[in-house]
């Protein structure tokens, strides 16, 4: 009993610093509500009584509970509960300001603090600016995690360690610089300084400042909330001069943030092999190159059937690079689990190739240490590693050490089983997710299964249409709420809030 209330003790007082981190975070609104003379329509309660909520709560933690250093179970605990609590009052300014159903308005949260982009909300382009400039802020807060930004800013202290740990990846794959301390600034500091990259390079595109750094946020953290209710697609429709321009900025940066930031320290630091030296960036851009391939194979096969190409060189040449860039840009929105969209992935522009394959893409998503959901290439590529090794042993006179080498170094058994374990975990998981919307509503078996597979997925679109999200069942939604927070710890962490040993 007495370890259950300490456990309980050091998780409310980290609980009560995020409480405080989350209340200055709902402010910063504020400032573009004054921007767009929004202040009369009351959107400053939308974020005040929010913030004051979280302050109150922050304030009566961290003084019943004072500030305890927290073992492993007790900073995961802490770090599962956080993506929880930041949502649910991080989603009241969507209730407040939308009138919408508070499970929608913890939802968009979910979705935005993830990375996931899922939407219960349409008509985003008449929405307060204000409010959409925080469905952005949601998730570039969550890009990197929210307790990598809360220790970067705040708590770099002796229990950075076991929060750093209890947050990010747990496929092994080194630090920039020795101390965790040190290693969460540098990766802010890149993170921040490729947002500014992205904006500018946006705003160089004649891209007005309220797009450009809403999506410069939700490119880098690959979360793929827009302003807008057709995504990218909304530049093109309106005629805008550069839009072309702008997709391939978006592209740049949806790759940026797919892409491990260890390896973007590497490049920095003058090191360019590190794109291409590993197993992992081996695999990705492979598997990026390979599903562009393949799309874009299978929708000109169907151009070209329907006699749908221009017989000049120079048109041909034109359609040609629209293609190349309409399938780029959604391969690489899908598999960075990004979700901004020039085209919708249900629709009749993707054929049923495409379709499976984006669900594959899905499932694989970013680099271990980037911002991107999935499995992680890195894992796919020690599954792969697994099944050849079977397939050697299967040969071999039984007594025979068959190991698991990736990039010159034994993979340990006990990481083969977490990652063995994992994927097992998420099958279930996709099956359980496609039964329950199957069950709950009239969606068919192809979009029941790719919803649970973009929550879990992180990724955000599916082939259920957008305005029939908020109208499904509360428990379809729950249980996506549930997978998004499982995919982005990587499922397990979740688990051990149900446990009742971790609590003892």
């Amino acid at each position: 009993m007495r370890n259950r209330l300490q456990t309980v003790r050091v998780v409310l007082s980290i609980l009560g610093s995020l409480f405080l981190f989350l209340g200055a975070f709902l402010l910063i609104p504020l400032v573009v509500a004054v921007i767009f003379r929004e202040t009369d329509r009351g959107i400053v309660l939308v974020f005040v009584v929010p913030s004051s909520l979280a302050f109150s709560l922050g304030i009566l933690f961290r003084a019943v509970f004072p500030r305890q250093a927290p073992n492993n179970i007790q900073a995961t605990l802490a770090c599962s509960l956080g993506w929880l609590v930041f949502s649910a009052v991080g989603g009241l300014p969507f209730t407040l300001a939308l009138s919408e159903t508070y499970l929608n308005s913890f939802f968009e949260a979910m979705s935005g603090f993830t990375t996931t982009g899922i939407t219960m909300f349409t008509g985003l382009d008449d929405m307060p600016r204000s409010v959409v400039f925080w469905r952005s802020l949601t998730q570039w807060i969550g890009g990197l995690g929210i307790l990598t930004l809360f220790l970067a800013v705040i708590r770099p202290g002796v229990s950075a360690h076991r929060l750093f740990g209890a947050e990010s990846h747990k496929m092994t794959v080194g630090r920039p610089a020795p101390g965790v301390a040190h290693t969460i600034r540098i990766l802010w500091i890149i993170y921040a300084g490729f947002t500014a990259f992205i904006f500018l390079a946006l705003v160089a595109s004649k891209v007005s400042w309220f797009d450009s750094i809403c999506h410069s946020f939700t490119a880098l953290s690959t979360g793929g909330f827009s302003p807008y209710d057709a995504s990218i697609e909304h530049f093109r429709i309106i005629g805008h001069p550069h839009f072309i321009l702008i997709e391939y900025i978006l592209i740049t940066g949806m790759l940026m943030g797919g892409t491990s930031f260890l390896v973007h320290y590497r490049v920095l630091k003058g090191n360019w092999r590190a794109l291409f030296d590993n197993i992992e960036m081996k695999f990705w851009w492979g598997f990026i190159v390979s599903f562009v391939g393949l799309v874009f194979a299978e929708r000109f096969l169907k151009t070209a059937s329907l006699g749908g190409f221009s017989s000049g060189g120079v048109h041909l040449l034109r359609e040609v690079e629209q293609g190349v860039r309409n399938v780029g840009f959604q391969v690489v929105s899908i598999i960075t689990t990004t979700g901004f969209a020039t085209k919708d992935i249900a629709g009749g522009y993707f054929g049923p190739v495409a379709k499976q394959l984006f669900l594959v893409m899905m499932v694989i998503g970013g680099c271990v240490g980037s911002t991107g959901g999935g499995i992680k290439v890195l894992r796919v590529g020690v599954l792969f590693k697994l099944i050849l090794r079977e397939v050697f042993r299967l040969r071999t006179p039984p007594k025979t050490v068959a190991r698991i080498v990736v990039d010159g170094e034994s993979v340990e058994s006990n990481e083969v089983y977490r990652t063995s374990a994992l994927f097992f975990t998420w099958i279930v998981l996709l099956v359980v997710g496609g039964l329950v919307t199957a069950l709950l509503s009239r969606q068919g078996a192809y979009e029941s299964f790719s919803g649970m597979f973009s929550a879990l997925g992180n990724i955000g679109p599916c082939y259920i249409p957008v305005d029939e999200m908020g109208r499904l069942h509360s428990l379809i939604k729950v249980t996506y709420i549930f997978g998004m927070l499982a995919g982005r710890l990587e499922i397990l962490p979740v688990l051990l809030i149900f446990s009742r040993r971790a609590w003892r």
